[in-house]
């Protein structure tokens, strides 16, 4: 799914209206009628409804929703902003509602005294994505009350006071969701933490916007979601055998940390690896035998690593535990020099290459490497915020002719292109160490099957994200594993075929 600017989203509004061709007052109606749908069937209990609505065209929607909602045998109460001048399509559905005598209306200053029912509910229609300049102290003051106001809320479009594909100042006050109705587009800002953190749970309302605007609007920014994933999956051939699913070593693990190697050559086998190796130092062997019976053991060194001797027609995922000795890291660097292949670093070997930063440009092209905020800023320096680190991310994707897994509660893949894909998979309940090691192995096995860097890297995190959730709605957030997480895996496999 594409991820449109906000002016990108009005001119497919427009193209809309005039190419299918519809009213732009019947468009705001499309979109009044799809939230009435969501809202009756997740507040079925509730009876009173405080709308809240701006003087623009969200504004205008929410006054074509309390219209309809009325109509349906609610309790609505209007509030607006009586001394604003509004949109034709506005004041044309408040006339509406000004005639209809069981809808009360009141002015925004109206709220902080007012007596809100407790089997209620909140919506928030002051601003939409065609936010375009500060807001005023009156409106500061209601999204301030209203936050602070204890009952559901639900914003139309976006929280008001969030722009569609900004960062925010540290005054900006927003109003806080719970649920946000997006309207056919993801918006950028729902998908970083110091935005999304507003939007609560965000659900996308189709409303039938131009698909001729949407296929041939250029953009850079995307969402990963289903159609994506069906056209990346591949559907194994009932006349194949292990050969035909690549061979994958995973490079991990020292003393006492053995166990990051474990999750990581679980992850790959279950991911559908042909055969798979895991290079560990020799204190690991009777573990890694034990608990991956079915991955074949090589000498890495004793209690850490100190060689690297790899087959060379084997795909590589290397960094979980690894450890940053020194005999460890002077045959990495060693190791890297000698390697032309794609392959997945993680961790101990982004710590490595963060102190000597020459060997960035040894990653081999169209190589995938995951690092954490953390790990990133090591190696390519801090940004001020998540959005600048998309940004700096993109150069050094394009810079190295490499893929960025940059981890985060919604997972970046930056493309060479600079094109890059957010994950919606995934939950809280996968901020645990492991996690990242189950990561490793997903996407190293896929890249050993013949995937594509960029195909692998997409599909391994949405398939990271969408086996957190399985054993996230079975054991809870709390008390899931990275264990379990693999342990899902094949169920998520089931789904897609």
């Amino acid at each position: 799914m594409k991820i449109f600017s906000a002016q990108q989203i009005k001119n497919c509004d427009s193209f809309t209206i005039k190419n299918e061709p519809i009213y732009s007052l019947n468009l705001m109606q499309r979109v009044a009628d799809s939230c009435v749908n969501w809202i009756s069937n997740k507040f079925k209990e509730k009876e009173n409804f405080y709308i809240f609505c701006g003087n623009g065209n969200n504004g205008g929607g929410g006054f074509a929703l309390a219209k309809i909602m009325y109509h349906n045998g609610f309790d609505i109460t209007v509030f607006l902003n009586e001394n604003e001048n509004f949109s034709k399509d506005a004041a044309s559905n408040l006339k509406k509602i000004k005639q209809i005598s069981g809808i009360d209306i009141f002015d925004f200053n109206d709220a902080a005294t007012f007596n809100f029912k407790e089997n209620a509910v909140i919506i928030d229609a002051v601003f939409g994505t065609g936010l375009n300049r500060r807001t005023n102290k009156k409106e500061v003051d209601l999204i301030t009350f209203l936050n602070g106001v204890k009952l559901p809320k639900v914003s139309i479009d976006m929280p008001s006071g969030l722009l569609a594909d900004q960062m925010i100042t540290d005054q900006t006050v927003i109003f806080k969701a719970d649920e946000t109705l997006s309207f056919q587009f993801w918006k950028k800002t729902f998908l970083h933490p110091e935005t999304g953190i507003y939007c609560g749970k965000v659900h996308i309302l189709d409303i039938s916007l131009s698909e001729e605007f949407i296929q041939d609007e250029i953009t850079s920014d995307y969402v990963i979601d289903d159609l994506l994933i069906h056209r990346i999956y591949k559907t194994r051939s009932e006349f194949s055998h292990k050969g035909n699913f690549g061979k994958t070593t995973i490079i991990a693990g020292s003393f006492g940390r053995v166990g990051a190697a474990v999750l990581a050559v679980k992850a790959a086998l279950k991911t559908g690896s042909g055969l798979t190796f895991v290079h560990a130092p020799k204190c690991g062997y009777e573990i890694l035998q034990t608990s991956c019976p079915e991955a074949i053991y090589l000498y890495g060194g004793e209690n850490h690593h100190d060689r690297f001797q790899i087959d060379h027609d084997t795909v590589v995922g290397i960094g979980p535990s690894l450890g940053i000795n020194t005999d460890t890291e002077s045959a990495f660097l060693d190791f890297l020099k000698s390697c032309d292949q794609p392959m997945v670093l993680d961790a101990d070997a982004l710590n490595i290459i963060s102190r000597h930063s020459q060997f960035l440009a040894r990653i081999p092209e169209n190589s995938i490497i995951t690092p954490h905020p953390k790990e990133f800023e090591r190696l390519f320096g801090i940004t001020e915020n998540s959005f600048d680190r998309v940004e700096l991310a993109r150069e050094k994707a394009a810079e190295l002719g490499i893929y960025i897994v940059l981890k985060d509660h919604h997972t970046q893949i930056i493309t060479p292109e600079k094109d890059v894909f957010y994950n919606i998979t995934g939950n809280s309940g996968m901020a645990k160490g492991g996690s990242g090691d189950a990561l490793l192995g997903i996407i190293t096995s896929l890249l050993a099957q013949n995937y594509s860097s960029k195909d692998a890297a997409i599909f391994g995190v949405w398939l990271h994200g969408k086996a957190g959730d399985l054993a996230a709605e079975k054991f809870s957030k709390e008390a899931m594993l990275p264990t379990d997480l693999i342990n899902e895996l094949g169920m998520v496999f089931k789904s897609l075929a």
